[in-house]
């Protein structure tokens, strides 16, 4: 019975992706084709706070399940819901009253990436990465296609700004020289069924 309701939510999903959102190729998701650089910090990230003129202060923590990190001198600090740069500008400000020169540097050391793959690929659902991932690699991680499964057409789906985006891609032919595109947190991609 959940395996027919899990078949209509995804069938839902998917035509309300394809009347409510605009499609239009090369413009809806395009842009985000790159590896992200202004990720929005998250529990279970990684991140490493280098102190150029207190090095006794420098190490990487990983952001808690309440999303904060717990720091010397300065406490308890909300680090999830930021970026990499908002943390930094924090980091600064907290710690003009305790060093001479708060000169603070974060970096993501390795952030989470859940994306969930559906649709005619052999092993379905959430998959976990540690790194930057582009779809193909995401499809492959979920055992490629199935038998009947094609590359020709995976829709991506993504919230933008509050707002459902959907692509569909064409990642058939390996042999075209194309700009990878990478998956973001939350990203839903499902590959499609060959027409034969």
């Amino acid at each position: 019975m959940s395996n027919v309701a899990g078949f209509f939510s995804i069938l839902a999903l998917l035509l309300l992706a394809e009347v409510g959102c605009q499609t239009e190729t090369g413009q809806s998701l395009s842009g985000q084709a790159e590896v992200p650089r202004h990720v929005i910090l998250a529990p279970g990230d990684v991140v490493k706070l280098t102190f150029s003129s207190a090095p006794e202060l420098s190490q990487t923590q990983k952001i808690r399940a309440d999303g904060k990190l717990s720091l010397p001198l300065v406490g308890e600090l909300d680090a999830g819901g930021k970026t990499v740069g908002q943390l930094q500008a924090d980091l600064i400000q907290l710690y003009k009253s305790q060093l001479k020169t708060p000169e603070v540097t974060v970096s993501l050391e390795s952030s989470i990436t859940t994306v969930t793959v559906a649709g005619a690929v052999l092993k379905p659902g959430k998959i976990a990465f540690e790194r930057p991932t582009t779809v193909l690699q995401a499809i492959m991680e979920a055992g490629g296609p199935s038998q009947f499964g094609t590359l020709k057409r995976v829709r991506l789906m993504r919230i933008v700004n509050g707002i459902q985006k959907s692509q569909v891609m064409d990642l058939h032919d390996l042999s075209k020289e194309t700009r990878p595109f990478y998956v973001r947190d939350n990203d839903y991609i499902f590959v499609y069924q060959s027409t034969f």
